[in-house]
């Protein structure tokens, strides 16, 4: 995104380029090349419901780094502070396939990656008094100690200049054990304004992880996080804060591809907050994010623009004319 007004989002993390097989991998099945990254996911979702948005990250001197960089720009993201790593180390890459019935198989090469050399000096200098949130997942403090530290530094810098700090525990149990999230993710979570996890994660950010969920939540806010966000899938999700909790069903879709879900959650969430909706309206914008990422095939690329948000309260059958 260009321009004089920088993002008022800024989303930090990995973004790899993505190979999606059309079948089996091992069959030498045809692949489709594109990109993923949590991160970047929530970027693309803001930028496409017409807010300013940033993502911040290291990509490999190459054509895959290339490819983030130049799809990131089409979707008007702001790169103007991602890194290109000039001491050999690749883009990160992921390959997935569709196994038996909705299960998808993704494997990760993103060992010795750039994105995993992130560092604090890389992004601090994109947040400033512009910014009104930072976006962080759980996943990027996983990537590499460099990567954590960078993570940590960013959530201090937006709490010095008052930005809020959104964190996503998106927990990846392939990058680490529980014990390791927990170990980083509790005191990250103190960092946090808005708080989002599965409702199967939230043992990871809990003093308490024995606690009931209705428990953690209100000793959560208690600690001072504005508000804790629980998502369920297929059965929709809760909002909590000082007023209470609002729950809210998932919107009823044919499930195409549910990779990137939580994503479009976010961005839809993050996306009201900006617009100043209450906490019912940001469920519902969240949950319809959801349901177009969910209905159509890739991470980002069925996210909806702000014309299209009101399409599935419209008739079934609709033809639009």
């Amino acid at each position: 995104m260009t321009g004089t007004t920088g993002p008022e989002v800024v989303t930090v993390g990995e973004t790899m380029a993505a190979l999606r097989a059309t079948g089996p991998v091992r069959l030498g099945a045809p692949m489709q090349l594109s990109v993923a990254g949590a991160e970047a996911n929530v970027a693309i979702g803001l930028a496409r419901l017409g807010h300013r948005a940033g993502w911040v990250g290291r990509v490999g001197d190459d054509e895959f780094g290339a490819l983030v960089l130049r799809t990131l720009r089409a979707e008007r993201v702001d790169v103007s502070h991602a890194q290109l790593d000039v001491d050999g180390r690749p883009t990160g890459l992921l390959a997935r396939e569709d196994r038996i019935a909705d299960l998808v198989s993704v494997a990760y090469y993103r060992a010795g990656s750039a994105g995993s050399a992130l560092r604090a000096e890389d992004l601090l200098p994109a947040l400033n008094h512009g910014v009104r949130f930072l976006h962080l997942t759980g996943i990027t403090p996983a990537l590499s100690p460099t990567a954590a530290d960078a993570v940590r530094a960013a959530a201090a810098r937006a709490r010095e200049l008052g930005i809020g700090v959104c964190l996503d525990i998106n927990y990846r149990a392939r990058l680490w054990s529980p014990a390791e999230a927990r170990e980083v993710l509790l005191p990250l979570a103190r960092t946090a304004d808005v708080l989002v996890a599965s409702a199967d994660e939230l043992h990871l950010v809990s003093e308490n992880p024995s606690l009931p969920e209705r428990d953690a939540v209100a000793a959560l806010l208690a600690q001072g996080r504005r508000e804790v966000v629980i998502t369920r899938g297929g059965d929709g999700a809760s909002a909590s804060d000082a007023e209470g909790t609002v729950s809210t069903v998932a919107r009823k879709v044919p499930v195409v591809d549910v990779v990137g879900a939580g994503d479009a959650f976010v961005a839809g969430y993050l996306s009201a907050m900006l617009d100043g909706l209450d906490i019912g309206g940001r469920l519902h914008r969240a949950t319809t994010t959801g349901a177009f990422a969910v209905s159509t095939k890739g991470d980002w690329e069925g996210l909806p623009t702000r014309r299209d948000l009101d399409l599935l309260d419209r008739p079934a059958g609709t033809t639009l004319r």
